[in-house]
């Protein structure tokens, strides 16, 4: 199995099945995404370079994803905390998932590859 496997499946639900969904969310939302495990995390390249990632916040326990190019983008919902470059959006693993949200943050943070 690999680590990026393994990292997902250690989660408790209801954080595993939001993250897992992501992933696949993510790996779907355009054919050249692929996933790598760098920095001892799940990442997702476009075209091999770093694009985003997944984690869970560390002081409240939601899961988020973590947007390379975020702090380019100026969308409500993204937030910066002590990051340089990168934004996150927290995911609330208990609600309807923000897919318009979602979708609007990842295809923007693409046009920055493309």
């Amino acid at each position: 199995m690999r680590e990026s496997d393994l990292y997902y499946l250690e989660k408790e639900e209801p954080v595993k099945s939001c993250l897992l969904f992501l992933r696949q969310h993510i790996l779907n939302f355009d054919k050249d995404i692929t996933e790598a495990w760098k920095y001892r995390m799940p990442f997702f390249c476009y075209k091999g370079k770093m694009f985003c990632y997944l984690w869970v916040h560390k002081k409240n326990g939601l899961p988020y994803i973590g947007i390379v190019e975020g702090g380019k983008i100026n969308h409500p919902a993204l937030i910066q905390e002590d990051r340089a470059r990168m934004k996150i959006l927290l995911i609330s693993p208990n609600a309807d998932l923000p897919l318009d949200t979602i979708n609007t943050i990842l295809k923007t943070a693409l046009s920055f590859y493309k």
